[in-house]
């Protein structure tokens, strides 16, 4: 069983979060972690449940994804890990993210390239990637079956879905790979996006105003 911890953190209210087993094994996704307060938040939790942090993972590379990823990847001594697609996208951050009001941004190189054609594992875990772009070009998604947990980046939303007006990005790409990929997986399967509140496959699939029934999709 696999278990889920939420940050919500900068001024994007980013959603960062550790998916851990009962080993206490854990990958850490999207650390969006600036200020300081911040990393303490997330080095406590770590400290008091006694995780042993396995790997650093981006969904995709926008700036609110990865504000710490040069922070986890020297604290924790950790592999960091990214589709190959979105190397450019991360690439790109240190440019803009002093206009963004972020001047202390540190970049961090990945370690390997992620496939989605192959799984990830945590512990004896299998954590399957779906490749889900049009929000970001190597936009990746991770579910585990057993705990109906999909870690959704900017994809799908409650009620919305990921902005596609960015470099990169593609409206129709999204939309068809959400039906294809996400809405390929249980209704009760929990979604947690990268911003806001979880939702599930199945009240998406009713209700999102982009891919759900009432929009026609």
């Amino acid at each position: 069983m696999l278990h889920l911890k939420t940050f919500t953190f900068n001024p994007f209210m980013e959603n960062t979060y550790i998916l851990y087993n009962n080993s206490k094994e854990a990958i850490i996704f999207d650390p969006g972690c600036y200020e300081n307060h911040e990393k303490k938040e997330l080095d406590d939790f770590i400290s008091q449940e006694k995780l042993l942090v396995r790997m650093l993972i981006n969904t995709h590379c926008h700036i609110d994804h990865v504000l710490g990823n040069a922070y986890v990847k020297r604290k924790y001594k950790v592999p960091f890990l990214i589709h190959k697609k979105e190397l450019p996208v991360l690439k790109s951050v240190f440019t803009y993210a002093s206009n963004y009001g972020f001047p202390a941004y540190e970049e961090a190189e990945p370690d390997d390239f992620l496939d989605e054609n192959t799984d990830l594992l945590l512990g004896t875990a299998i954590i399957k990637m779906l490749f889900v772009p049009g929000h970001a070009p190597g936009h990746l998604v991770f579910y585990h079956e057993n705990s109906k947990i999909c870690i959704a980046g900017d994809t799908l939303f409650q009620g919305s879905i990921g902005r596609t007006d960015l470099p990169g990005g593609d409206h129709q790409t999204l939309l068809n790979a959400i039906k294809k990929e996400m809405f390929s997986l249980p209704e009760d399967t929990k979604i947690y996006p990268g911003h806001g509140p979880m939702t599930t496959i199945g009240y998406e699939k009713e209700y999102n105003p982009f891919v759900g029934k009432r929009a026609g999709f």
